[in-house]
């Protein structure tokens, strides 16, 4: 099996239950939705690895993995490119820069996607975070939002966003990543999809 897993871990097939002791989320550490994912997987005793970088600021320590120059060139991307997919301009800083690499790590490591935050009129998922949700549209990943405005879960059917009630993690390796901006609804949605998960 390759380091991030994408040569088909094992999933939840309908109404079984997955060993989290199996599991491994992915994430990036950073507060907010991401240090909250992390620890709703440290309550469940799922495995975390954390990307990041020389310099960032992490709020989670518990298996932060920090990616070296080669391994964040990985996923380099334009933001140039970036800004077109998310119809949007970026400021081109080598902070923001590794912080996009970064996701892209997480989504690229990940089989199934889960976000906090906020989806725009545009159908994308505002700020930074909306980048992972893009590569997680293009690399054909179940994807899933939970949006802190309307308190509700969505999942993206390939063409638009529909209401998901009650998603479930169905895949050992999967990212949880978003906002900084954590609203209380936002944590209860994180926590509820764990316990629904894995209790």
């Amino acid at each position: 099996m390759s380091e991030n897993g994408n040569d088909g871990p094992r999933g939840r097939t309908e109404g079984s239950i997955i060993d989290p002791k199996e599991c491994i989320l992915f994430s990036g550490a950073a507060a907010g939705a991401e240090a909250e994912f992390g620890a709703a997987a440290e309550r469940h005793d799922i495995e975390e690895v954390n990307f990041s970088f020389e310099g960032h600021k992490d709020n989670r320590r518990r298996g932060i993995r920090t990616l070296n120059h080669e391994e964040l060139l990985h996923g380099d991307v334009s933001l140039e490119y970036v800004g077109r997919m998310m119809h949007r301009q970026y400021r081109n800083t080598p902070l923001f820069k590794k912080v996009l690499q970064t996701i892209w790590h997480q989504v690229n490591a990940g089989q199934e996607i889960y976000v906090v935050g906020k989806i725009l009129d545009d159908q994308t998922v505002r700020g930074g975070t909306g980048w992972g949700a893009e590569f997680a549209k293009l690399c054909n990943k179940p994807l899933f939002v939970v949006d802190q405005d309307q308190d509700s879960w969505f999942r993206w059917t390939g063409k638009e966003w529909s209401k998901e009630a009650e998603p479930v993690i169905r895949h050992v390796h999967f990212t949880g990543t978003g906002t900084r901006h954590l609203e209380p609804n936002g944590k209860s949605a994180i926590e509820a999809l764990f316990d629904r998960s894995f209790s």
